[in-house]
């Protein structure tokens, strides 16, 4: 199983020392937080991606291609691309990029987003949110399986004879997880294509995601993907540790308060009953993160939301430590050996997917077939070209 960190890229006060990064400040922090986790033994580092203050991460491919090329193992990803703002043609070449850049060291999660003014920015209205996830990765989906697309939609222009570039590494199209905080509707998509599905889990009740995850195992079966129990199924988590209880929810406790998204609402002991809020000592978060397998089921990765709400980037580092040390070793071998011999033990790697595809044969290396000139009269600028072809699924 998987264990790493996920960001939100919030750029946040410190209600304890006063002190708000500057943008140069936390994006340099992030770097430094995600090398660490590699350091310390996590296996994924995931940002997410936002175009409007308080955050960042506007551009994720590249800050993932930076923190690949300081890393040797870091699985890179995100959380989440925005399917719907984002043009998918710009998304198949931006993420084959980082796939060859990171030499298949990532995957993507893709998400709708819900900040309402984003939508128009990029020329498209919220209302159609659920029409332009479904319409932009069935042209994504195949942009990375066919050399030459032709293709017409309802939001944007058609295409003739387009190829995009870099073509993926080993032609092979990176893994695809579809992130969920609400809806059903990117689960099925998630199952209709056979990808994973990745639970938010931070900010509602178990009983919430279980649905979403039921549906999307049920659905991924009704597709001819495999059982229930073969579902790729991705999980958040929020945790904060110190050596006992007391001293970390005295450390927590100001964060908690004055963090946007949780003050002037239930207290943090409240909100660590109803959510997966964990706050404890190393066991007390291994006992809480525990339960999400009773209530979901074998899953494939778990990211820890750590560096958020203004906390101090050498507190963050510390929460590395004591994940790395003390928490994810324990988690690892209980879920190891727990978990049901008919679920996948992680998601799938570049080279699992290289072996599906071609099993002991060598991958194709697409090379560019000078002999052709630009492709203006159709065909496959390519040699020993193969396509394939997938509709997408109507809601």
């Amino acid at each position: 199983m998987q264990f790493g960190i996920m960001s939100v890229s919030d750029i946040t006060r410190d209600p304890v020392s006063g002190h708000t990064p500057s943008e140069a400040e936390r994006i340099k922090n992030i770097v430094r937080i995600a090398v660490h986790a590699e350091e310390v033994g996590l296996d994924v580092f995931a940002v997410g991606e936002h175009h409007n203050p308080p955050f960042f991460s506007s551009s994720p491919t590249t800050l993932l291609s930076h923190i690949a090329a300081l890393t040797e193992r870091l699985v890179v990803t995100t959380s989440t691309t925005l399917i719907t703002t984002n043009d998918p043609v710009r998304l198949a070449e931006e993420y084959a990029m980082l796939q060859h850049l990171s030499g298949g060291r990532m995957d993507l999660m893709l998400g709708r987003g819900n900040t309402a003014p984003v939508y128009p920015w990029f020329g498209q209205d919220i209302r159609q949110g659920l029409p332009l996830a479904l319409e932009n990765y069935n042209l994504l989906h195949r942009l990375w399986r066919e050399d030459v697309v032709d293709w017409e939609g309802q939001f944007r222009t058609p295409l003739q004879g387009f190829t995009s570039t870099p073509r993926p590494l080993d032609d092979v199209a990176p893994f695809v997880w579809h992130g969920s905080i609400r809806t059903p509707e990117i689960a099925e998509q998630a199952a209709f294509y056979g990808n994973g599905y990745f639970a938010n889990n931070i900010f509602w009740p178990k009983e919430h995601y279980q649905r979403l995850i039921r549906f999307y195992r049920q659905r991924f079966e009704h597709y001819g993907h495999g059982t229930q129990k073969q579902a790729i199924v991705g999980l958040g988590g929020q945790a904060f540790i110190a050596k006992n209880s007391q001293d970390a929810h005295d450390q927590f406790r100001p964060y908690f308060n004055e963090a946007p998204v949780y003050g002037n609402g239930p207290t943090m002991e409240d909100f660590e009953s109803m959510t997966p809020l964990s706050v404890g000592s190393p066991q007390e978060v291994i006992d809480k993160t525990l339960t999400f397998r009773d209530a979901f089921g074998d899953y494939q990765r778990q990211l820890f939301l750590v560096d958020h709400a203004g906390l101090p980037v050498d507190m963050v580092l510390h929460q590395l430590d004591l994940l790395g040390e003390h928490v994810v070793p324990v988690l690892r071998a209980e879920l190891e050996s727990r978990r049901d011999p008919e679920a996948p033990a992680n998601p799938p790697s570049h080279a699992d997917l290289v072996t599906a595809k071609y099993g002991d044969e060598s991958p194709r290396q697409p090379r560019p077939n000078a002999n052709r000139g630009d492709n203006v009269t159709g065909g496959s600028p390519y040699q020993d070209s193969e396509t394939a072809v997938s509709e997408y699924p109507t809601l």
